[in-house]
């Protein structure tokens, strides 16, 4: 597969960006890979059986996004790469989100060479900072047709705040959330990594079934890799501190 001129794709995406940005859409597919010279949205030719999609600030893409991206997918899967424009806690810094949607796109090159032949990758953005209205949003927009099952995925730090009342204004109001969006067949997959925070992955296992309750739309699995636990918080602190990283993302 032909790999586009860099800033080609930046000023694509600061293009189709802008746009967006200008539209009342709340969600809205930018391109799909594999795609040559120019860059454009393909929808499904037919129905989408299973919808994985990473949703992240990609501030940059590591290579914990690529391996949680990677040991979810299961054949016949189409995976997004969503970028919220509008997030519930992070402001649009170092990188600019035409940028991030470039690296976004070599991050989903990779994969697609990995994979081979049948997966489908599209790349988008939303102006909804929650999961639940990123579900509704994505259902809206008609671009998979009927409803797929789709599966989120997250990190442990994530899972902690989609079951935070606070996000919310309280109790009630996640339950009024987080009822339709599960009962709707939306999933959660949540990647454990040790972490000094929230401890290893059985701590983990353990705090996460306290707060879910029982939920069954929401499964908490291990990474596969050690070094895939590096975070994108963490890339961009060695990188401020001048430290150096090789290959941050995908397979070494």
């Amino acid at each position: 597969m032909p790999r586009p001129d860099p800033k080609s794709l930046v000023s694509f995406f600061s293009r189709a960006l802008s746009s967006f940005q200008s539209s009342p859409d709340a969600f809205r597919v930018l391109c799909t890979l594999p795609h040559a010279s120019d860059p454009a949205p393909r929808p499904p030719a037919h129905p989408v059986g299973h919808l994985v999609v990473l949703d992240s600030s990609f501030n940059p893409p590591t290579r914990a996004h690529a391996g949680m991206a990677r040991a979810a997918l299961d054949d016949g899967a189409r995976l997004l790469l969503l970028l919220s424009v509008n997030n519930a806690d992070k402001a649009p810094k170092p990188a600019g989100f035409p940028v991030r949607l470039a690296m976004m796109d070599a991050m989903g090159r990779q994969l697609l060479e990995e994979a081979g032949s049948g997966l489908q990758v599209d790349l988008a953005v939303t102006t909804m900072p929650f999961f639940h209205d990123k579900a509704r949003a994505l259902a809206q927009s008609g671009f998979y047709g009927a409803p797929p099952t789709t599966t989120f995925l997250a990190g442990f730090d994530t899972l902690v705040r989609v079951f935070d009342a606070k996000y919310y204004g309280g109790d009630d109001g996640m339950r009024q959330a987080l009822g339709p969006f599960f009962a709707g067949g939306a999933k959660l997959r949540v990647t454990a990594r040790p972490d000094e925070r929230w401890g290893g992955a059985e701590e983990q296992r353990a705090l996460a079934e306290r707060l879910v309750q029982g939920e069954e739309g929401v499964s908490v699995v291990e990474g596969m890799m050690e070094d895939e636990g590096v975070s994108s918080s963490q890339v961009r602190d060695v990188v401020g501190k001048g430290g150096m990283l090789v290959s941050w993302w995908g397979r070494r």
